[in-house]
C-alpha cells in the first residue's frame, strides 16, 4: 500500500526550528514589534533587580531599552544563546531574578514538554517575583499565518493550569496583543486575548503557595577550591 499522505498541519517540533522560521517572517515580525512595549514594561517592573528574558531567535535582544540588569537569551535548538549559551537547568542561582519573561519560547512542542522550563523559571524567581508569558492565540484569525509552520497555540486556561503546577499564581485575565489579521504591528492592548494574534499572561510567585507542592531543588553558586 502507498504511504499515507501527511497532514498539511505539521507536528510541533523541537524548540528552535519552527519558532525561528515563522518569527523571522513578516507576519512574525509584526507580532514581535507589537510586543516590544510589553517586554520593556516587564523588564522595568522591578528596577535595580535582576531579570531574565527568553525570546525567539528572530528577536533583537538589544532593541528594548531598560535599566534592569537583564540576562537576555534567545532560543537556539534545544537550549539558548545570547549573553551565554546554556540548556536546562538554567545557570542561575535559585531566587536570583525578580522578573522572568518567556516570549513565545513555549509555542512549539507539547504543553507537557514546557514544564521543565516553567519549573526552572519558577525556581529562579524570588518570592513576590513575576513571570510574564507571551503566547500565540489559537482563537485569532492571525493563526492562518502560522498554520503549518510547526507552532502550537494554546488558550490561556491551558497555561494557567501549568503555571499553577509549578507553584505560580496566574492572573485571572490575560492581555491581548498584536494584530488581528493584517500583517502590521498593532499598538495598545485589550483585556482578554480576544482575537489578537498573541496574549500576555502574568503569574506571581507567592511567598506561600496556595496548595502543597513538591520541594524544588535549589541551586546556588559554588566557588571552586584553589589548587
Amino acid at each position: 500500500m502507498p504511504p499515507s499522505r501527511r497532514s498539511r498541519q505539521s507536528d510541533p517540533g523541537p524548540v528552535g526550528a519552527p519558532i525561528e522560521d515563522w518569527f523571522s517572517s513578516a507576519a512574525g515580525q509584526a507580532l514581535l514589534a507589537s510586543e516590544t512595549a510589553g517586554v520593556g514594561d516587564a523588564l522595568r517592573q522591578r528596577p535595580g533587580q535582576a531579570a531574565l528574558w527568553l525570546a525567539p531567535p528572530a528577536v533583537d535582544l538589544l532593541d528594548v531599552e531598560t535599566g534592569a540588569l537583564a540576562l537576555r537569551l534567545r532560543c537556539h535548538g534545544a537550549g539558548f544563546d545570547g549573553a551565554l549559551r546554556c540548556g536546562l537547568p538554567l545557570p542561575l542561582a535559585s531566587e536570583a531574578c525578580a522578573v522572568v519573561v518567556i516570549q513565545h519560547v513555549l509555542d512549539a512542542g507539547s504543553p507537557d514538554a514546557a514544564l521543565p522550563l516553567l519549573e526552572e523559571c519558577a525556581r529562579v524567581l524570588v518570592p513576590g517575583g513575576w513571570l510574564w508569558l507571551f503566547a500565540l492565540n489559537p482563537l485569532s484569525p492571525y493563526r492562518w499565518r502560522w498554520r503549518g509552520r510547526g507552532l502550537a497555540a494554546r488558550e490561556p486556561i491551558s497555561w494557567r493550569r501549568r503555571l499553577r503546577m509549578v507553584g505560580l499564581t496566574p492572573d485571572p485575565v490575560s492581555v491581548g496583543l498584536g494584530p488581528v489579521w493584517a500583517v502590521a504591528a498593532a499598538a495598545g492592548e485589550q483585556e482578554g486575548a480576544g482575537l489578537r494574534a498573541g496574549y500576555l499572561l502574568r503569574a506571581e510567585k507567592r511567598v506561600r503557595a496556595m496548595t502543597p507542592l513538591r520541594r524544588q531543588r535549589a541551586l546556588r553558586w559554588q566557588v571552586e577550591p584553589s589548587a
